[in-house]
């Protein structure tokens, strides 16, 4: 799908790509340079080059065409399937497994695994993303509620928006608590500095996440997080902005940290109700065995 943006600059002297990246955060650089380069980037109706100074009142257009979609092949991947019927499916996602398809990574994703399981999957707009409805990091384990057809998929869809589900996390975080439960209410959006990044930013999009502490060892905490949002890298931005960053976090967290293959962050817990049937159905799984091994190693050196 075509998006179009209509911009009128406030403040002046900036690059124009740069008010881009700063007004449109979920382009990249990159993507944004292509556009301008496409004319798909229009100032005052004319063309200019990214090292354009934007001027106040200048009125900018921003048309993105929709990317062509990646072919997705079904793969014969083993799936840890806690729940499934004729309208969705629960599955607890190995860390290390990318959710669909992008750059970087055009296969072996749990949409290539989910496509061999079924072909009942729901559709969607950008097409490499059949069934799914909601993602978790690359290195995150966990829960994650599939869609198999377009009625489960609005339903599914909609109690996310309303934040009528239920999503807790675990996680080992540097650091200890004097404070046994908070809440981060900070917005993300794309890190000006660098694009791979999310950062808390005064323009980002409304992020909440609630903690709390359940165990504190030295230097490091074990504690629930249970999201009120969903954005990109939330907790993982959210406890790194408040001085806990989550412990093997390659982005967001110190070198110095425990030794493991990413971030120690698990979605233990999913509820939600059933698309069809309006009940509650609520699901919970035992973290990875080399969190649960980093674990018994802080309970033993408290």
């Amino acid at each position: 799908m075509t998006n179009k943006y209509v911009l009128t600059v406030k403040d002046s002297s900036i690059r124009l790509d740069k008010y881009l990246a700063s007004e449109l955060s979920d382009l990249s650089r990159t993507r944004i340079k292509e556009l301008v380069k496409e004319n798909n980037v229009l100032v005052n109706d004319k063309s200019e080059k990214v090292s354009y100074k934007v001027q106040v009142g200048d009125e900018i257009k921003v048309t993105v065409p929709a990317l062509e979609p990646l072919a997705v092949e079904p793969e014969d991947i083993p799936l840890d399937i806690i729940y499934e019927d004729d309208d969705v499916i629960v599955v607890n996602k190995p860390q290390g497994m990318v959710v669909h398809p992008a750059a970087g990574h055009p296969n072996h994703t749990l949409v290539n695994a989910l496509l061999y399981h079924t072909r009942d999957l729901a559709q969607s707009p950008e097409g490499f993303r059949p069934g799914i409805v909601h993602r978790i990091d690359k290195d995150t384990s966990g829960l994650l509620m599939i869609a198999k057809n377009a009625p489960a998929r609005e339903s599914l869809e909609d109690q996310l928006a309303h934040k009528t589900n239920k999503r807790l996390y675990l996680a080992i975080v540097h650091g200890n608590f004097s404070e046994e439960a908070g809440t981060i209410d900070a917005p993300i959006g794309r890190n000006p500095f660098d694009r791979k990044k999310m950062a808390v930013v005064e323009k980002g999009k409304s992020a909440v996440t609630h903690f709390k502490v359940l165990e504190q060892f030295k230097d490091y905490s074990l504690i629930q997080c249970q999201l009120e949002t969903g954005r990109t890298h939330q907790i993982r931005v959210h406890m790194a902005y408040i001085g806990h960053p989550v412990a093997g976090d390659p982005l967001y967290g110190p070198r110095k940290t425990l030794k493991g293959n990413g971030q120690f962050l698990h979605a233990a817990v999913l509820g939600f109700k059933h698309p069809k049937t309006g009940e509650w159905l609520e699901f919970k799984v035992d973290p990875p065995k080399i969190f649960e091994e980093r674990l018994a190693e802080l309970r033993k050196s408290k």
